[in-house]
């Protein structure tokens, strides 16, 4: 079936569907999910964490979402839902990061992340089973490719809970198990039909969403069997860059106007210095060129020169009342920063999207020991987005016969005269010179339309029941993921063949923009048909994939021990997992540029992207575990101070193929000091192993921008800067980065210890108290990672002092603009920084500690039930020790072998760094009474730094926290014609406050960009 096909069945099968949003509110070891009665489900539920079935180990801290709460979310995906778990991290995978190149994981996509941890290190299973990677990597610290779970991709509205382990968990499932479990378990055996259908809308912005979602299911033969079929639709527009005064242009400046502290710097103008005002340089010229009368020069000796606003000082030739020509590089740090482009105005801050879900299960005993059961799950999503206009990244040629070339040929190959050729010029040949194009941005071509399709497909067929007085289950799983994106680029050998053209079809990238409008705009765009003779369609496809086998078999009561019955879970596993990221063929060196100028060669034939090999990789896992559930204490016994005691014993083993094998235990134990005093603990040791692009990647660049440390030097020494800090040598270079094949899984150590506390004392009709406390710690060794590029550089700076020089950075050789900075400085002249050299390797260790608190009370009066849930997270510490080559930096600063105010990151104290809130808490209220509902709820996010924004005495920014508060009121009919009909309004964010803002904007991944949320749903049970 075509993927046209699929769409088209997809769209008719969901034409009734819409949206709204509600307030979270969530249940911490709050025990097993109740019905909407309030009475337990009569299933039996196996709660993660453990795979005995039928086994309380009420060692383990498990949060448990019911299916009441998830309503009360209101939540379109599971991105919301996650967000509002005290425990998750920072989102890295979402809607505001890096999304201007195909680099970056695009579309319908937002990670999950407990414990700040980083992406991969939180298992995700639905209904005890794994789910497949998103197929989309993306660079995360240092530049690290990872490879999570779509939040996204979570059939949110068909879930019957939501379970949160926040404990190590390897020894039971294995990889990427390090900061926990996230499992999500559908609704099933359900018997009936309903339909709902909402609509929302954020204030003030062009953000409007609309959900419909259908569940039907049927218990047949008797109750032997069941089918249950969920469909979810969700239509979203997108929200425009100009909706928010944090989102509409990248100049910040005026927001930090009133903090005297701040207000100086100029950090929060992240205008690009891409922009239609070039830099250029003339190739194998004469050195200075130079024009009469006056022998005015119009490059630099190097033969560079700009194009620049004739509005703005520094002309050295005046085109027209628009442009003009000056020599050098763009002086953006001073003179010319008006001109850097602000790339917000017409773009997008979120895509617009339809969103389709759909999850079959069904089951069937054929006899009393033999149950057979399925379950079929599709996602899709396509996005569309629009990104500011493409850049030149990668350097080209203009032919000496441009038609608009200032340093073209007296008369063309046609015989007709130049009419662009500047008069007067003294020392360029009749035939005219080459001029290489380098800073640019095509803004003629107009905006980026980045469209993305993400699929994913999950089929599970597996057999369970009892035997020989064990239960078993084994299953079989394949599950695909699937991304294309695509958006329009320059393809780099069709521009160069355009720029040949000696007519006024040929590309103008001497035109500049707009003067009265310097950082807007192309006052003198080329015409369509030129644009479409270079710009091409960019396609990046990914593919990951899950095929998994198990046999488990568990028994509760083994045999009787005095403490109880001894319980035993053991089980195999065999899956195999594939990646591939195809890179368009422009990419990945299949289709090459070579320039037909000079020669040169990039294996990037696209003008905004680096090169990218296609990666393709497999690995096949075999595992084996073991769990026993040993009651050592029981409350029969009557020991004093000892009421029970409980352990959990847990080991696995998983065999690699492509770097080894690794064994993995856990321990947990469980003291009642009392009947409701409980103290709890566990250790366990956990590990992630490396993706396979991570071991599997040849080589691939990235551009980078940092400081050359060196030329501040330079500049220091020959006293064109009063200090160190204030330097201006920004650069930018390639990043090659290299994948490592002997890399080694991330290993990491985890215990905890707390206490659980339900009072007896309260009487049943006052109710239900539970109090928990629970402090962790996870130290994590061998985590991938780099040497980084600014270590490289002031490697690089402190070498170059005692006459060498790192390796891994590659300069070009010095030219003559190049000499005169370094004279009189009594160091050495070092041309341009070119590309930088860099492998992932597995580094030191990473300890990361917090507190978790809780605090639940439900009670049913008179007046109706009510339900009260407080959480909180407290990170206490996190930290990474420094590399040995990193501290050899840290030592020859503090000896003075280089300049105190060196930037060197210190990792030894991370909490508060942007995505790394202190704190982080959660409330919620309800209270329902005959088919009313009201929900209130309260989201606290502690105060960051923004480590990138300093004040003149080098102190971060502080992003102060923020607390949002939801609020919804519903009723549903009970009986006559509407009978089973609900209706719900309500608020996310009622006092609109808005999110948290650094000098980048606001900070998406603590944060969603838009402040009050209305909503209205109603929906109708069959």
């Amino acid at each position: 079936m075509t993927d046209t096909r699929k769409r088209q069945l997809l769209r008719t099968g969901t034409a009734l569907f819409a949206l709204a949003m509600a307030s979270p509110a969530f249940a911490q070891d709050g025990g097993m999910p109740q019905g909407e009665d309030g009475a337990a489900p009569a299933e039996e539920i196996v709660v993660v964490g453990s795979q005995i079935k039928g086994t309380d180990i009420t060692a383990l801290p498990v949060s448990v979402v019911d299916r009441n709460q998830i309503d009360a979310t209101g939540a379109l995906s599971g991105d919301d839902l996650i967000r509002s778990i005290p425990q998750a991290g920072d989102v890295t995978f979402n809607e505001a990061n890096n999304p201007q190149t195909s680099n970056a994981a695009r579309g319908d996509v937002n990670s999950i992340n407990l414990r700040n941890l980083g992406v991969g290190n939180t298992l995700t299973l639905l209904n005890g089973r794994r789910l497949v990677n998103h197929p989309t990597s993306q660079a995360g610290d240092g530049n690290v490719p990872v490879l999570g779970y779509n939040s996204n991709a979570l059939p949110v509205a068909g879930l019957e809970r939501l379970e949160i382990l926040r404990d190590g968990a390897s020894a039971i499932y294995g990889s990427d198990a390090v900061a926990g479990v996230v499992n999500t378990v559908t609704r099933a055996d359900y018997d009936g039909a309903e339909l709902n259908l909402r609509y929302g809308y954020a204030e003030g912005t062009s953000r409007k969403e609309f959900e419909g979602t259908a569940l039907v299911g049927k218990t047949f033969n008797e109750g032997r069997g069941n089918f249950s079929l969920f469909a979810n639709y969700v239509r979203r527009t997108a929200q425009y860059a100009e909706d928010q005064p944090y989102t509409a242009t990248d100049n910040l400046l005026s927001l930090f106007a009133g903090d005297a502290a701040f207000a100086s710097s100029l950090v929060p103008d992240g205008r690009a210095t891409q922009s239609p005002w070039a830099n250029l340089a003339v190739v194998n010229g004469p050195g200075t060129i130079r024009r009469n009368p006056g022998n005015v020069a119009l490059t630099t000796a190097a033969g560079a020169f700009h194009t620049q606003s004739s509005a703005n000082p520094g002309c050295a030739f005046t085109v027209n009342t628009n442009v003009c020509y000056g020599t050098g590089t763009r002086a953006t740090a001073t003179t010319l920063r008006n001109e850097r482009f602000d790339t917000k105005p017409g773009t997008t801050v979120t895509p617009s999207f339809n969103r389709y879900n759909f999850m079959f299960t069904g089951k069937y005993e054929v006899s009393d020991s033999v149950e057979l059961y399925t379950e079929l799950g599709y996602y899709l999503a396509e996005t569309r987005r629009i990104q500011p206009p493409t850049i030149n990244l990668n350097a080209i040629v203009i032919p000496a016969s441009n038609y608009w070339n200032p340093f073209g040929p007296v008369t063309f190959a046609n015989g007709q005269a130049n009419p662009n050729r500047i008069a007067g010029l003294t020392n360029v040949p009749a035939a005219g010179l080459p001029v290489r194009l380098t800073t640019y941005r095509f803004v003629d071509a107009g905006n980026q339309i980045v469209n993305v399709e993400n699929w994913q497909s999950r089929f599970l067929f597996g057999a369970r029941g009892e035997f020989g007085g064990f239960d078993y289950d084994t299953a079989v799983l394949y599950s695909e993921a699937q991304a294309r994106d695509s958006s329009n680029a320059i393809d780099m050998t069709l521009l160069q063949r355009n720029l040949a053209l000696s007519t006024p079809d040929a590309y103008n990238p001497f035109s500049g923009g707009c003067s009265a409008t310097p950082s807007l705009g192309d006052c003198s765009p080329a015409s369509q048909a030129t644009i479409d003779s270079f710009q091409v369609n960019l396609v990046r496809k990914s593919k990951t994939s899950l095929l998994l086998g198990d046999f488990k078999l568990s028994n509760n009561r083994l045999f009787e021990l005095p403490g109880g019955n001894l319980g035993i879970a053991f089980g195999v596993e065999a899956r195999r997992e594939t990646q591939e990221d195809i890179r368009d063929p422009r990419l990945n060196g299949t289709i090459t540029f070579t320039d037909s100028v000079t020669g040169e060669t990039n294996l990037s034939n696209i003008a905004a992207v680096s090169p990218t090999p296609s990666v393709r990789g497999s690995r096949t896992v075999l595992s084996a575990f073991a769990e026993l559930a040993v009651p050592v204490i029981s409350p029969e016994m009557d020991i004093p101070l000892i009421h029970r005691l409980d352990l959990q014993l847990a080991g696995r083993f998983e065999e690699y193929s492509d770097f080894g094998s690794v064994a993995k235990p856990k321990i947990a134990g469980a003291w009642d000091i009392v009947d409701g005093v409980r103290v709890r603990g566990s250790w366990s040791q956990g590990f992630r192993a490396p993706n396979l692009e991570q071991t599997k990647t040849v080589a691939y660049s990235r551009l980078n921008s940092n400081t050359d440390y060196y030329r501040c030097e330079a500049d220091l020494r020959a006293g064109r800067i009063a200090t160190y800090g204030g330097c201006q040598r920004g650069i930018s270079y390639a990043i090659f980065i290299s994948g490592n094949p002997d890399l080694k899984p991330e290993e990491s150590t985890n215990w905890t210890v707390g206490t659980v506390i339900e009072p007896k004392f309260i009487p049943a009709e006052y109710g239900k108290l539970t109090l928990t406390a629970d402090f962790w710690s996870i130290q994590q060794t061998g985590i991938v990672g780099q040497f980084g590029a600014q270590n490289a550089l002031v490697l690089d700076y402190l070498l170059r002092l005692s006459g060498s020089s790192n390796p891994n950075v590659v300069r070009a050789a010095p030219t003559v603009d190049d000499t005169p900075v370094f004279a009189g400085t009594g160091l050495a002249p070092a041309g341009a920084v070119t590309r930088i050299n860099d492998q992932f390797v597995n580094l030191l260790p990473q300890t990361v500690q917090g507190i978790d608190l809780a605090l639940i009370y439900n009670v049913r009066t008179d007046i109706g039930r009510f339900e009260f849930a407080l959480n909180g997270a407290r990170l206490t510490k996190f930290s990474r020790e420094t590399p040995p080559a990193v501290q050899a930096l840290f030592d020859a600063r503090a000896a003075g072998r280089i300049n105190a105010a060196t930037p060197l990151t210190d990792a030894s104290d991370l909490i508060e760094d942007r995505g790394k809130p202190k704190w982080r808490v959660t409330g919620s209220l309800t209270w329902s009474h005959k088919g009313f509902q009201i929900g209130a709820f309260g989201n606290y996010v502690g105060k960051v730094e923004d480590t990138s924004f300093l004040d003149t005495n080098g102190n971060p920014y502080i992003v102060e926290g923020r607390a949002f508060f939801n609020l919804y009121g519903q009723y549903r009919v009970r009986s006559g014609p509407l009978e089973d009909t609900r209706f719900r309004i309500g608020a996310r964010n009622i006092f609109d406050t808005q999110p948290g803002i650094g000098a980048e904007g606001y900070l998406g991944s603590l944060y969603v960009p838009y402040g009050r949320y209305l909503y209205f749903s109603i929906g109708k049970k069959f």
